[in-house]
């Protein structure tokens, strides 16, 4: 069967159209004279374009004690300028046929919009606008942090998972500010306000400390005159520096998170080490860690599920995950769902002897194979969509790579070899940089949801 799904997967990359495989994304870059950087992606293939706004400044770049700031100003953003009244910016998208949202992650902050192609200038405009003309006032500063509270109510104090999660990853970063929730710690969001906010705009929401991504029915020389038009008016911020964050000191012990709650329905283990990420010129460790988390947990047919959840049934679930992109290390992670009558220190015993048996014998060859035909696949059908092609540039260009890595990328993956896969797995599977986790039903009276 392993060698039918080989044979399978080369035959569709075979029949994938040549311009497909030999061409890469139709992307062109420049800089505004204000130190705007800007990245055109070409694709004719409908008049519709993708308008992105990112900006270097995500949850790690917080201040202490202000954690969720940067999350809550994305909720402001929406809140009016001086020219706009709170949400008539959306509105005005959806009625040039248009969606629009954003995003916070723990290295950037992102703004979207998805319109008609010739509605890019007034997207542009309205974009601009926010950039430097917001206004906060007292009344939507309390009101918008009571949604950003009730967020987090709904999202994490609601969920035993999240709440693990967000403890797990506080054990995780000793130091560094990857530990500190994206939302932030519900008694730090509780005294956010207005002098937070606008200090958090006032420092980081300046056009060369972005990032605009425009993916569509568009040509470089239609992006720049209205680049030109409506962010290059806005003067640069000569105090914009690079990023300034505390390192993670060495991690010289195994940590241990035992999380019982009663409404935990499916108890698991998870375990995630401290992992490089990818760097702007030098991806191929990132690469094989990626190729790592697929072969021990990408599927069925993936070394974890074949052993664990077919071969000997001590799982109903098993995977392995690793995201490279991210500005300082990321994690690598394991996580096993017993079956029924095996215990979590069972389930933990047994990811461990599967994961020896992995480094004691190797790649199989003809996965490894399969693995890499599966991802230049997805990578060529990735350019139908313009949304998912402007994050993919948005998102890496944030986190210190550059378009040339990310073009590289396929071709670095493509390169990987079986002693890279063992190499990295043996760098990365360090119990003294790892957290161990139980997540467990506990016996007492679920607490009330918070409200």
């Amino acid at each position: 069967m392993l060698r039918l799904a080989s044979a399978v997967a080369l035959t569709i990359i075979a029949a994938l159209p040549l311009s497909a495989q030999g061409t890469a994304d139709q992307v062109t870059t420049f800089t505004l004279d204000n130190g705007l950087d800007v990245v055109v992606i070409e694709d004719h293939r409908a008049p519709a374009v993708t308008h992105m706004l990112w900006y270097r400044a995500g949850s790690a770049d917080e201040p202490r004690g202000v954690s969720g700031v940067a999350h809550y100003l994305e909720h402001l953003m929406f809140q009016g300028t001086d020219t706009l009244a709170p949400k008539e910016f959306s509105r005005i998208v959806s009625e040039q046929g248009g969606s629009d949202n954003a995003f916070t992650s723990f290295d950037y902050t992102g703004y979207f919009q998805r319109v008609a192609a010739d509605r890019l200038g007034l997207m542009m405009e309205l974009e601009a606008d926010r950039m430097k003309n917001l206004r906060l006032s007292p009344e939507i500063i309390d009101t918008e942090r009571n949604v950003i509270i009730e967020e987090r109510n709904q999202r994490v104090e609601n969920d035993a998972a999240a709440l693990f999660m967000e403890q797990r990853r506080a054990a995780q970063y000793i130091h560094h500010p990857y530990g500190t929730p994206i939302i932030g710690w519900r008694h730090e969001m509780d005294r956010l306000g207005l002098d937070e906010a606008q200090a958090w705009y006032d420092t980081h929401y300046e056009p060369n400390n972005a990032i605009l991504v425009v993916a569509g029915d568009v040509t470089p020389d239609e992006v720049r005159v209205l680049a030109e038009q409506h962010y290059g008016p806005i003067p640069a911020d000569p105090d914009i520096g690079p990023r300034e964050r505390v390192a993670e000191p060495p991690h010289r012990a195994e940590r241990r998170l035992m999380f019982d709650d009663p409404r935990v329905a499916q108890p698991y283990v998870i375990r995630t080490y401290l992992a490089p990420e990818r760097d702007a010129g030098a991806q191929e460790q990132a690469a094989a860690l990626t190729l790592l988390s697929e072969i021990l947990g990408g599927g069925q047919t993936s070394v974890l599920s074949t052993k664990l959840q077919f071969e000997e049934q001590k799982a109903v679930y098993t995977g392995a995950f690793y995201d490279g992109v991210s500005y300082d290390d990321t994690t690598f992670g394991l996580i096993i769902v017993p079956a029924e009558g095996v215990t979590l220190e069972e389930a933990e015993a047994a990811v461990d002897e599967t994961v020896a048996e992995f480094l004691e014998n190797g790649v199989d060859p003809e996965q490894l194979e399969r693995i890499k035909f599966q991802m230049r696949a997805q990578q060529i059908y990735a350019r139908d969509n313009a949304d998912a092609l402007a994050r993919r540039y948005g998102a890496a260009l944030t986190s210190g790579l550059t378009v040339e890595d990310v073009q590289a990328w396929p071709d670095v993956l493509q390169a990987v070899t079986e002693e890279d896969i063992l190499a990295a797995a043996r760098m990365v599977f360090d119990r003294d940089k790892a957290v161990t986790g139980y997540l467990m039903q506990s016996q007492t009276d679920a607490p009330e949801a918070t409200q």
